[in-house]
């Protein structure tokens, strides 16, 4: 490997930032291009008027992915990012006034279970066991290996490991066959929030993502979860990666099966070595690369996940009963899944989630008030039926009238400020295909859970990072791809 050899990532989300880091420790010279005014990507944060809100990512899981990043340069995360763990993980809502909170501990979970029916806790606890089974499979290969495709797949899990993963049932048959109480079926079931995919469309061995939580706790980062991008964005500096905001890519130049660098808004042509780009694989061959429509066709298995209404609530007020993460369950949870992932309409009774994180850290809110973050899972943009700015701030009303009727009683009242992006802004703001918040769907039929590889089919020098490509979405994932991408890059680079 040439350590000169110049490396260009476009965007500056956290699979962007840690391929760029973990690139530059292995003594490359790199490069970042970001079209917004800061870095991180969906990792965004809103500061006004006293509240400070998270507009992306909420919830931090495995934190020793992240550990790496400083390891690896022989500093401490804790130094640049400061976090702590949560109790408890989620407080859960039903429309009969039923709560549920969730804890880490085993006797804890065990308790909260038995008070909805007994043998409930035995249950879980079989449940769990089944699910660890399949986190660990997942974990050794298609997390830390980086695997990306099903050749590599059935290369890595030789023998009966192969047969041990649950690719028989949807993660939904998978909960139900263990769980028979409705409440716990409903939460294990939207443990697939993490990916903004369907319980009952996901594959068994998803039932992993429980796993994530239970063994490695979940956490928060002092002062907002934006936090994580400053840290990293300081690590970046120490290391030399040049970072360039206001700084939109809008070609990628190539030759044959090469690129070779990329063109910016303002017209300047920077030749490139490597290309990592973190946008999206199909919007990138889109539109950096005006790639023909047979080939994007091959892409099409590459759904995108969901989107969401994203609405920030500061309030002149507090919730009492809200924990810092809440669930508000719809009453039918099938059909929310249904309208959302099959039939692609905005559901009338979504199961919807909402963050208060100034029940844990004063610093977000003014004194004796809230700030509330209110996230439904909603459809991606459908070119062939699209939804208008109003339709969506129509169902901005409805989520607040559901919310008011499950117990936050008067919200509108209290509302001092409020801030809605819709699925048209997100695409807008961060180019994700159609609005999607969490990339590429994880979907049985359609690609059995696999996202895009990482190294491109069709460039020998250009390389993915992100939610779009294998492992997938959610912050950890994409710090792993961002790994594993400098991995592939290496060994590549070798050869």
């Amino acid at each position: 490997m040439s350590a000169k050899k110049k490396i260009i990532v476009i965007g500056s989300g956290l699979g962007g930032i840690s391929a760029a880091i973990t690139l530059a420790q292995e003594g490359y010279e790199v490069s970042v291009y970001e079209k917004n005014d800061r870095i991180g990507g969906k990792l965004n944060v809103l500061t006004t008027q006293g509240y400070t809100f998270d507009m992306g990512p909420s919830i931090l899981t495995l934190p020793h992915i992240f550990e790496r990043l400083f390891t690896r340069s022989g500093k401490k995360m804790a130094d640049y990012i400061p976090i702590r763990t949560l109790q408890p993980h989620w407080r859960n809502f039903f429309d009969d006034g039923t709560v549920v909170n969730l804890f880490m501990e085993k006797e804890r979970m065990a308790a909260e279970a038995e008070k909805l029916e007994p043998g409930a806790a035995r249950q879980v606890e079989a449940f769990m066991k089944y699910a660890e089974t399949q986190y660990d499979l997942v974990e050794k290969g298609y997390f830390e290996a980086g695997l990306d495709t099903a050749r590599e797949f059935m290369a890595f899990y030789s023998g009966s490991a192969f047969f041990q993963f649950d690719f028989w049932h949807t993660m939904h048959q998978g909960v139900a066959k263990r769980i028979s109480n409705r409440y716990l079926r409903d939460i294990f079931d939207f443990f697939i929030k993490y990916v903004g995919s369907s319980a009952y469309d996901a594959p068994g061995f998803m039932n992993c993502l429980p796993v994530i939580q239970f063994r490695h706790d979940l956490w928060y980062v002092d002062g907002g979860l934006y936090g994580i991008a400053r840290g990293l964005g300081r690590l970046m500096e120490e290391l030399g990666v040049e970072v360039h905001l206001n700084a939109e890519v809008m070609a990628i130049r190539k030759k044959g099966d090469q690129v070779t660098g990329i063109t910016l808004k303002d017209g300047s042509a920077l030749n490139a070595d490597i290309i990592v780009s973190n946008m999206e694989v199909i919007p990138a061959y889109e539109t950096l690369l005006k790639e023909d429509a047979a080939f994007m066709r091959k892409l099409e298995r590459f759904e995108p996940a969901c989107s969401g209404l994203v609405l920030d609530l500061g309030l002149d007020c507090k919730y009492d009963q809200l924990a810092h993460h809440n669930f508000f369950f719809s009453s039918d949870q099938k059909k929310h899944f249904k309208s959302v992932f099959r039939d692609k309409v905005l559901p009338h009774n979504p199961t919807i989630y909402l963050v208060a994180a100034s029940r844990t850290d004063p610093t977000v809110a003014p004194a004796g008030c809230e700030c509330l973050k209110i996230l439904p899972h909603i459809p991606y943009i459908n070119d062939r039926r699209p939804y208008t700015r109003e339709d969506y701030l129509r169902f901005k009303e409805h989520i607040i009238d559901r919310l008011e009727s499950m117990g936050l009683k008067d919200l509108r009242r209290h509302v001092v400020f409020e801030h809605v992006w819709t699925p048209l802004d997100i695409r807008q703001q961060y180019y994700s295909n159609k609005g999607s918040i969490y990339g590429v769907v994880s979907d049985r039929i359609k690609n059995f859970a696999f996202k895009a590889p990482k190294h491109s089919t069709r460039y020998d020098n250009l390389f993915f990072t992100g939610g779009s490509v294998n492992p997938g979405g959610g912050m950890p994932m994409v710090v792993l791809c961002g790994q594993n991408v400098c991995k592939r890059i290496v060994e590549w680079d070798r050869n």
